[in-house]
């Protein structure tokens, strides 16, 4: 495995509409552009990007904390990373840090990449409409 991708956002809206638009998957859906399937319980399962992103909540703290059992479609069978989404609200809006663990060294450029491009930008052009 790879070493932990940590990044930090601030965007200017409420923690509650960065946890709708995370687990919301009509929301999920209009701002990352790729159909989703999000279940809101624990344990229950999400797809996203067109099937390309699967996985599992393994926790849900409304408006604060969203923790998922994460996978790419293409990683090898049983492969799972943990991706953690804190959100505080500030002054200028909620910062989300994520923490996302367990990715195969091969992958870890390209889904740290792909967190600012496939959601950090459509994210902040999204909740700015």
């Amino acid at each position: 495995m790879s070493t932990p991708i940590h990044q930090e956002e601030v965007f200017e809206a409420r923690p509650e509409q960065l946890y709708e638009a995370l687990l919301d998957q009509t929301k999920h859906a209009a701002f990352t552009g790729g159909a989703a399937d999000i279940s809101r319980d624990v344990g229950g399962a999400f797809t996203c990007h067109d099937g390309q992103i699967v996985g599992r909540n393994l926790e849900l703290d409304a408006n604060r904390r969203i923790v998922q059992a994460w996978r790419v479609a293409a990683w090898p069978e049983g492969v799972y990373s943990v991706v953690k989404f804190e959100l505080e609200s500030t002054d200028a809006g909620t910062r989300l840090t994520l923490d996302h663990s367990g990715v195969p060294a091969e992958g870890r450029d390209a889904v740290a990449a792909g967190w600012n491009a496939r959601y950090w930008e459509p994210l902040r052009s999204y909740l700015a409409k």
